[in-house]
């Protein structure tokens, strides 16, 4: 009548159960590589005809600007926000990479109990080489007693116990730790 074709509730569940998403949660420390590895596989997923959408740490930080603080409590809460974002777009269809911190056991406790269809890699960096690049001056900050909150510098970064991934950015360039990954969904 209208133009719109209507389908039969056993075709859309059959629709739904091949568009399910997938999460990818990248983390790791500050400058490690989390946001240039993630936003490099989005784009590389989506030419290769794969939906896919980033949600980053920093930009949630950034969208609640001063209503986040960087103690545990706002941290969670960021992670929450970040999980709540992702199992939207994994609902969806999208097969969402999520680069966040999430340095402290309840945080990855919760993205564990409560991300879908998820993948934990850990982008791992050493301290000094997370340093060494510091594009957001945040370990000159600190250094330099302006900011004591850098977890990985004021106070310690421990890695995930058991990441399904390990994405050491240090020894594997960029483009090889894509290809990983990247691959990783073609055989889904």
């Amino acid at each position: 009548m209208n133009g719109m074709t209507y389908l039969a509730p056993e075709i859309r569940q059959e629709n739904a159960r091949l568009q399910a998403g997938t999460v990818l949660w990248l983390l790791g420390p500050t400058s490690a590589g989390k946001t240039t590895l993630a936003t490099r596989v989005v784009a590389d997923l989506r030419k290769n005809g794969i939906p896919a959408i980033l949600f980053d740490g920093d930009e949630v930080r950034d969208f609640f600007g001063e209503q986040l603080g960087f103690g545990a409590d706002s941290r969670l809460r960021v992670v929450s926000i970040l999980v709540h974002l992702a199992n939207k777009a994994a609902d969806a269809g999208l097969n969402v990479v999520v680069a966040a911190l999430t340095a402290g056991d309840d945080a990855r406790a919760y993205v564990r109990q409560n991300a879908i269809n998820l993948t934990i890699g850990y982008v791992a960096c050493s301290i000094q080489g997370c340093a060494q690049r510091d594009p957001k001056g945040l370990y000159g900050k600190a250094m330099r007693g302006e900011i004591n909150t850098l977890i990985g510098y004021n106070s310690a970064y421990q890695p995930p116990e058991s990441p399904d991934l390990i994405l050491d950015t240090e020894l594997h360039s960029l483009d090889e730790l894509t290809a990983r990954i990247v691959a990783s969904y073609a055989q889904d």
